[in-house]
């Protein structure tokens, strides 16, 4: 049960987007949304409405209560590199520089908080007792790790003995 909105062709860089997304990252959407109402960046007037509008997703597609609309999480938002413009400016003795102007793809998915402690019941998210172990250095004997360093050891007096 989520929902989400996708705003395409933002006239901001992905780099500047993201640096106001990871600001609402996980937080309540009334909380993220005073955030962006707060926040003096480019990027959070196009973030907001795009939160705004995910919510309206949600309580459209769900039918939610008020009580319900107000306990979304932003789950996750992203941006993602758009085209680019090409312009070029004039410069001195008959020159043109390059400049680009960046778009941005922004997504963001709003859910209730119940279900992010579902996924991790139901197991869909890795957890630490299912990745392998690794192999520990302390399975090697010490004598046989001192042999091996005698030995490189060795190698690299006998490269350096040798003349060129």
């Amino acid at each position: 049960m989520e929902a989400h909105c996708v705003a395409k062709y933002i006239r901001v860089t992905p780099r500047k987007m993201r640096l106001v997304a990871n600001l609402v990252r996980g937080k309540n959407v009334n909380e993220a949304i005073n955030i962006l109402k707060f926040t003096p960046r480019s990027a959070s007037q196009p973030t907001l409405k795009c939160i705004q509008s995910a919510v309206a997703n949600y309580a459209q597609l769900h039918e939610a209560t008020s009580s319900e609309v107000d306990a979304l999480l932003v789950k996750k938002i992203f941006a993602d590199e758009g085209p680019t413009m090409h312009r070029f400016m004039p410069r001195a003795q008959g020159r043109a520089t390059p400049i680009k102007k960046r778009m941005s793809h922004l997504t963001v998915i709003v859910a209730p908080p119940a279900v992010e402690a579902a996924e991790t019941e139901t197991g869909h998210e890795e957890t630490a007792d299912a990745k392998p172990a690794k192999k520990s250095a302390a399975k090697k004997s010490p004598a046989k790790a001192a042999a091996k360093k005698s030995a490189s050891g060795a190698k690299k007096t006998a490269r350096k003995s040798k003349p060129e």
